[in-house]
């Protein structure tokens, strides 16, 4: 089911069958949640007048990514970047996408989200663990830092190879951020009573999304570079992207 190879550089687990590449992720703990540092960073940015518009909703709605704890996450795998179109349809052969403009761009899910999630051979990653990866040991606004970050970091196509290489974080992941990624866990506004470990918050109703900068391209001037942040989380609603985790896979030597 897998295979060993070396990706733009990188050790990475190649699913045999679909070609998606992962990238293993080493377990650790970190602060999860959107910290008084960033808060403050954000306020410089709007100070030094880098917001287009009231940044009022966004510290309005900061609670719901607090408060801040550690989490411990023990090692998986996680896609390098989400499915693409060209990926989804190894599962769903049928599968139109209105929103990508090349088989190597993001897919973007509706209705048939519920068919991919019960095709996959993979779980969804859980916001702990995609959190822990998107910061890949960085405690900043972006893995990049606190500075604004720009319509530059972002990436919603994959066919250029130098390009997608050098969007990596330091854990070889590109894209977090990007796309709108639903995660396992339900929507529950702040991490109030969230386990310490990386396990998904179960129960009833839409699942948590993490990312979205891309997702409004081109942007409008209304703040969407928020969007990009680490700690950004909301409510799923309607399309959505997929970036899947899988276990640590049994292996001999690594490369």
């Amino acid at each position: 089911m897998w295979t060993e190879e070396i990706v733009a550089g990188r050790p990475a687990w190649v699913h045999t069958m679909s070609g998606v590449v992962f990238r293993e992720v080493p377990g650790g703990t970190f602060r999860m949640g959107l910290s008084d540092a960033e808060l403050n960073a954000v306020r410089a940015i709007e100070r030094s007048g880098g917001g287009e518009d009231t940044l009022e909703p966004f510290f309005a709605s900061a609670g719901d990514a607090q408060p801040v704890r550690e989490v411990r996450v023990e090692p998986f795998l996680i896609a390098r970047h989400p499915l693409t179109v060209a990926q989804v349809r190894h599962w769903l052969p049928e599968y139109e996408d209105f929103y990508a403009d090349s088989h190597s761009g993001t897919a973007r899910l509706e209705d048939d989200l519920d068919d991919l999630l019960e095709a996959l051979p993979f779980r969804l990653p859980s916001e702990a663990e995609w959190e822990y990866a998107a910061r890949a040991g960085t405690t900043t606004l972006t893995f990049h830092g606190d500075e604004k970050p720009g319509e530059d970091q972002l990436l919603d196509d994959f066919g250029d190879k130098e390009r997608t290489a050098a969007g990596e974080n330091a854990f070889g992941l590109t894209a977090m951020g990007s796309a709108g990624e639903i995660c396992a866990d339900v929507w529950i506004p702040g991490f109030a009573g969230a386990p310490a470990d990386a396990r998904p918050r179960t129960g009833d109703g839409p699942r948590t999304v993490r990312g979205g900068a891309a997702d409004l391209y081109p942007w409008q001037g209304c703040d969407e570079w928020l969007l990009l942040l680490s700690a950004t989380r909301y409510e799923h609603d309607q399309f959505t992207a997929v970036r899947p985790a899988a276990p640590l896979p049994s292996h001999g030597p690594r490369l």
